[in-house]
């Protein structure tokens, strides 16, 4: 096998023939014996008849097929068809036509159908290389472009024959303009119809419109709203809203990327009563009841039915003759367009419009009429013919009207070549060709033409014969994916064009292999007919890999990390694909040293953008059978740079234009541009906003305030943000004129009595208009005043005037003026002068009792004349005669009420009730004191409630009387129920007030209660308070629900729990051990669940313990507890061991000890005073003896006094034996090592040995059991405490 590119090596009579064979096209050769095969992939790839017949009688041995491998000559074909096109610039001026071929085609033009040579025009520069031919203009001009309009066709000849291209038509057009209109000032009343003009330039070319605002705003449509095709606004009823100034039109023209503004137009919208408010609907666009169209096939047509009336008519549309195409129809704009996309004969007819409101309908009926420019049925074939053969080339087409077929022989009309009675023309616009021979090897054109255009094709004839060859190797595997059409080579080769027979094992005769769904392997034989070979393959196909996620168009700032995403679904039964990026075609791999480039599984990470890494990024997810592959784009962008080179021009009295040159977008196109300005004349330097400007646009008008003196920046903006301000322009300053308007929000802000304060929203600079700018403030009486007004001229708000009296009404306005004029006249709106307090109090006040705890309050109007002001209203003022004025609730009124109810009142309380008016300035006098009683009401709730069960079947309430009785308590209503079941409610009535607790008896004690308790009066049964509890139960399965630890020391721990609910007097011991010397377990005494607290001492400190918690047999809790401290160790002899030493140490703490004790006789006796003086001093409550000695009644005063005297004994007092005295009972003693916040907590009284009531004699809280601590640890009372 011979493939392309390779050295063949072919021995022929023992002579060796050596040739590189470089082809087009890939191909195949076997060699066997001299014989030589190939088989071309288009059948007009090779043919050189002459040079075969020349060579096969030079030499018999070498085949035809050889020699046409030595020669491959290829007809002309046309590759770029020449284009038409419209010119609206010399550089628009380009025609192209390229074909291939070999050898390389000669072109030649003809224009309106004659020869043309734009070589020859001097007017006219030629571009020709191999394979291609343009010619343009030379000119710079367009008139000299008009005699070049005309119809144009391209010529490409070679031996084989001539191609003909399509016809190119050129027109030349001038570019649309922007036209001078003057703004326009439109005038309608609303509810009418109204339609605004855009009137868009004259072109070619079809425009686009859009309505905006100056600020490039849509204007937004509706079904009321409507921009028709002709560019007009159209409104069916006008409303108030659509009144504005700046009703924009902007057409738009694709092919000359232009857009045109037109001037703005003002609508004001009017009210009227001669307006019909109710209109049957009319039609705007088309007028009239008949209309007609008329389409190409294929085009997009529009159909427009744009109405008037009130209400805003609903719109149909209907097929008179048949029915709306769904595939090639929509509704548009509302509904108010019908559009036919790819219109065909078929959409031809009638169809209606239907506008309808609730005053009737109206209707409008279009004929559509259909045709159609030539449109291939059949196209002939370009094929390989044998000599001797009958050709028959078909050629069909179709169009509205028909079109007419004609045929050419390389660009020659038949009628012009030599007649041939081999050739025949049917009625059906087929050629036959009868016996042909070599010579009608040639490209012959059918062209079909009508009234709306030509198309042409050309087909190559080939007249050669070669016997048949099978070049595909046997055995061949082919596998696809599912969806995909599989392509079973079969590469042959003769003339006339060798037969296939393809067939299936156990199918016969199948000659179209049609698209795989799910196959087995199947092996399929391909045989010729004239049997030279036979061939067989295998077959086998899986699902075709998808795209799921392609990767998307990014927009990304230098420097920023960029991320694509590419996600695939694959054929499980395929290896895991292998995913390739490129960038503009070329392979991407990981990056090692900078790592810009990371490929993380779908993922392609770009780091550190910059500009060159824009481009297309492809994804190819890449399997053995398929490759899926998808793109995105990867473009830098940034703000924009800020425009230069600001010029002004145009300038008039208050508007100016200013334009500029755009900076650099950065690939993020101008949405906006901002105009800032500056006041040269002011002190400060602030740029102020003054106008956006739509991104498509470079010049602005702006409207200016006179006596400015102008400096000019602007602010470029795009998607990413805002440009830097462009330099300033130059200064523009506008003349003076008198001011346009007054200043607003005049009013009176008068405080003060007898004085009038005229203030005014201050104009800002931009309202100045001139030099001497100044305010001249008037004022006159409104009543009584006269018609002569009082005015003064001033420079600033506010302006005073005093001596007017109080609360009277006056007239007042306020007019600008600079040096050039005044502005126009000013409005006068009334004032009031300042306010003083009401001088009298309101009168007939009255009281009417309405429950226990609302009121109904009445009195007669205050004569307005004596509020001296804005009457604001009433204040009523119930109050107790126990509770000060002062923190009495005021109940405001409205100023024309004349009476209030007035609740959440106290019951069974006397108030008294006074009644004021008051204004701005304040509260006048109150009326005369009305004393009132509200009657008895119903109690609140007790305010506490606790129960207690001194056994499982009684329950002891204990409660305080309610904090709010409201009236005499006569007793209590005590209810109570079983919670867990619909038991009855169970009623205790107590009639004596003084009682306070109540014992109920024979209670279930597997059941929970709820208590109500209600304190009663005359009024009724008061508020309840509630409780729920059970019964306490002895004994039980677990004692305790859960341990705490609360404190370990040296010789002792302290434990506390919590008692399992409903259970009490449980008794448990606790066993424990010192795992370091490994004694035995110690048990402690039974332990009451009840008492929730125990001490275990007598521990070594530095040890370990293990305790165990037992209750009937059953550890039901461990723990491990290290004592703090340090553990006994064996003393090593020291000097702390020498008699001597401790001899030393006993002295000194016995001389400590006696000054302790001395420090302590001086305390008691007054601290700071001897004896003498306390004695000679007066007697008071601070210096009287102390019973027994103690300290135990020392007040917190005294001790606070005592603080600010330091002594030595100050730090000792709070561990002396005399301040653990509990008033008088038995002392116990700790420690000096004492916590001091321990030991000062036992200093407060207990209240005696009452304090632990109900305790067992044995339990550790007993005073009477608890015995010293030993070692520096406090005993079991100083931890509780």
């Amino acid at each position: 096998m011979i493939k392309k590119g390779k050295p063949v090596h072919l021995l022929f009579k023992k002579s060796l023939l050596h040739f590189q064979a470089h082809f087009f096209l890939p191909l195949s050769v076997s060699v066997s014996q001299g014989t030589l095969c190939y088989i071309p992939l288009l059948y007009e790839l090779f043919l050189l008849h002459y040079a075969v017949s020349i060579f096969s009688h030079l030499n018999p041995f070498i085949p035809p097929a050889l020699l046409l491998l030595l020669f491959p000559l290829r007809p002309p074909v046309i590759k770029t068809q020449p284009e038409s096109v419209t010119v609206f610039s010399t550089e628009d001026f380009v025609m192209n036509c390229e074909a291939s071929g070999n050898p390389s085609p000669i072109f030649r033009w003809a224009k309106d159908g004659e020869d043309f040579d734009p070589g020859s025009d001097p007017e006219l520069k030629v571009s020709e290389s191999s394979g291609s031919f343009a010619f343009y203009t030379l000119s710079n001009t367009m008139d000299t472009l008009n005699k070049y309009k005309g119809k144009y066709v391209c010529y490409a000849s070679n031996e084989l024959g001539t191609a003909v291209s399509n016809e190119a038509i050129l027109n030349t057009d001038v570019p649309p303009s922007q036209q001078k209109d003057k703004k326009v000032d439109e005038t309608a009343d609303e509810g009418k119809s109204f339609i605004l003009k855009c009137n868009p330039p004259q072109s070619s070319m079809e425009p686009i419109i859009h309505w905006m605002d100056l600020r490039l705003r849509h204007i937004d449509l509706s079904k009321r709203v409507m921009a028709g095709k002709d560019g007009n606004l159209y409104f069916a009823n006008l409303e108030s809203s659509d009144s504005r100034d700046d009703y924009t039109c902007n057409v738009q023209y694709l092919a000359t990327r232009t857009i045109l503004a037109k001037e703005p137009t003002s609508l004001k919208v009017t009210q009227s009563n001669s307006v019909l408010r109710n209109r049957r609907p009319q039609m705007m666009r088309p007028t009239g009841h008949h209309s007609t169209y008329h389409a190409l096939r294929g085009q997009t047509l529009d159909l427009e039915c744009i109405v008037e009336g009130l209400p805003t008519p609903e719109v149909s549309w209907m097929r008179r003759d048949g029915e709306l195409s769904e595939t090639r129809t929509t509704k548009d704009m509302f509904d108010r367009r019908l559009r036919f996309t790819n219109i065909s004969e078929s959409d031809g007819g009638e169809y209606q419009c239907i506008a309808e409101n609730s005053q009737g309908n109206t209707k409008h009926i279009y004929m559509l009429t259909v045709e159609a420019a030539p449109y291939w049925i059949k196209e002939p074939v370009s094929q390989l013919y044998a000599p001797g053969e009958t050709v028959r080339l078909d050629c069909q087409a179709d169009g509205i009207p028909s079109p007419i077929i004609s045929w050419t022989i390389n660009g020659v009309p038949i009628s012009g070549v030599d007649k041939d009675p081999r050739r025949t023309l049917t009625a059906s616009g087929s050629l036959i060709l009868e016996d042909v021979n070599f010579g009608d090897t040639a490209i012959y054109q059918c062209r079909a033409s009508n009234k709306h255009g030509t198309i042409l094709t050309n087909t190559n004839v080939y007249v050669i014969e070669l016997p048949p060859q099978i070049l595909t190797d046997d055995g061949n595997t082919y596998a696809y994916t599912e969806g995909q059409k599989a392509l079973l080579e079969c590469e042959t080769f003769g003339s006339p064009k060798p037969k296939v027979i393809c067939w299936k094992y156990s199918v016969s005769d199948t000659h179209m292999l049609r698209d795989i769904v799910t196959l087995a392997n199947f092996i399929y034989y391909l045989y010729l007919l004239q049997l030279v070979s036979a061939l067989y393959c295998l077959l086998s196909s899986a699902d075709r890999t998808v795209i799921l996620s392609p990767p998307q168009a990014l927009k990304v700032r230098a420097g920023e990390r960029a991320i694509f995403t590419c996600l695939g679904l694959v054929d499980p039964r395929l290896d895991p694909p292998f995913i390739q990026w490129r960038k503009n075609n070329q392979k991407l791999a990981d990056s090692n040293s900078d790592e810009k480039y990371t490929m993380e599984g779908p993922d392609l990470k770009i780091t550190n953008v910059q500009p060159d890494d824009e481009g297309v990024y492809t994804c190819e997810i890449i399997t053995k059978l398929d490759v899926a592959e998808a793109r995105g784009t990867l473009t830098l962008w940034d703000r924009p740079d800020p425009p230069i080179l600001l010029q002004i021009s145009d300038p008039k009295d208050r508007t100016v234009t200013l334009s500029w040159t755009p900076g650099d977008d950065h690939n993020g196109p101008v949405t906006e541009y901002v105009v800032e300005f500056e006041d040269h004349r002011s002190n400060e330097s602030v740029w102020k906003m003054l106008a956006r400007v739509s991104g498509n646009k470079e010049r602005a008008v702006l409207s200016l305030w006179p006596f400015m003196s102008y400096r000019f920046r602007i602010i470029a903006i795009n998607d990413v943000g805002k440009s830097d301000p462009s330099k300033p322009s130059g200064i523009y300053n506008t003349p003076a004129e008198a001011p346009d308007n007054n200043p607003k929000d005049v009013k009176s802000e008068s405080i003060e009595p007898n004085t009038l304060v005229i203030s005014w929203k201050k104009m800002n600079k931009t309202e100045v208009h001139g030099p001497g700018f100044k305010y001249c403030v008037q004022w006159r009486q409104a009543v009584g005043g006269g018609p002569d007004w009082h005015e003064k001229n001033v420079t600033e708000p506010p302006f005073r005037v005093d001596n007017v009296g109080n609360f009277s009404a006056y007239e007042i306005k306020v007019q600008a003026f600079n040096e050039i004029g005044r502005g126009p006249e000013p409005d006068t709106v009334i004032g009031y002068s300042g306010e003083d307090v009401p001088l009298e109090a309101p009168m007939d006040v009255g009281v009417e009792i309405i429950n226990s705890t609302t009121i109904k309050v009445t009195w007669a109007p205050i004569d307005k004349d004596t509020v001296r002001g804005h009457l604001l209203g009433y204040k009523v003022l119930p109050y107790k005669c126990s509770v000060p004025l002062e923190s009495t609730v005021v109940v405001k009124t409205e100023p024309n009420e004349k009476k209030k109810v007035i609740s959440d009142l106290r019951p069974f309380s006397n108030y008294t009730l006074k009644v004021t008016v008051y204004n701005i300035k304040g509260e006048g006098p109150f009326s005369e004191a009305l004393p009132f009683e509200t009657p008895e009401g119903v109690p609140g709730p007790p305010l506490t409630l606790t129960l207690d069960s001194p056994s499982e079947t009684e329950m002891t309430l204990h409660w305080t009387p309610p904090g709010q009785p409201n009236g005499v308590l006569i007793g209590y209503l005590l209810q109570y129920q079983q919670s867990d079941d619909d038991s009855p409610m169970q009623v205790e009535t107590i009639d004596d007030p003084t009682v306070t607790h109540i014992t109920l008896k024979n209670l279930d004690h597997k059941s929970h209660y709820r208590f109500y308790l209600r304190g009663r009066t005359a009024a009724g049964d008061g508020v309840p308070t509630t409780m729920k509890g059970a019964t306490m139960l002895d004994g039980g399965i677990k004692p305790i629900q859960s341990f705490n630890i609360l404190s370990v020391g040296e010789n002792a721990v302290n434990f506390s729990w919590v008692p399992e609910k409903r259970r009490r007097n449980v008794g448990f011991q606790i066993q424990y051990r010192n795992k370091n010397d490994g004694n035995k377990w110690k048990t402690t005494e039974k332990v009451n669940s009840s008492q929730s607290f125990y001490q275990i001492q007598g521990l070594t400190p530095g040890s370990y313990y293990s305790f165990q918690f037992i209750y009937n047999n059953t550890t039901f809790f461990k723990t491990g507890i290290e004592t703090e401290g340090t553990g006994v160790t064996e003393m090593q002899p020291s000097f702390a061991t020498q008699g001597w030493f401790i001899g030393v140490v006993s002295a000194i703490g016995l001389l400590l000890l006696i000054l302790l004790i001395l420090c302590f006789i001086k305390r008691s006796k007054g601290g700071k005073y001897s004896v003498k003086d306390k004695e000679e001093g007066p007697m008071d409550s601070e210096a009287r003896p102390m019973k027994d000695e103690t300290f135990g009644e020392y007040s917190d005063l005294e001790e606070k006094r005592t603080a600010s005297q330091p002594s030595l004994c100050e730090k000792s007092k709070l561990y002396s034996e005399d301040n653990l005295d509990f008033n008088g009972s038995s002392a116990m003693t700790t420690e000096l090592n004492m916590d001091e916040s321990l030991a000062s907590q036992i200093s407060r009284p207990s209240g005696g040995p009452e304090g632990y009531h109900g305790l067992p004699e044995n339990a550790p809280l007993n005073p009477t059991t608890c015995s010293p601590a030993t070692n520096g640890v406090p005993n079991s009372v100083t931890i509780l405490d």
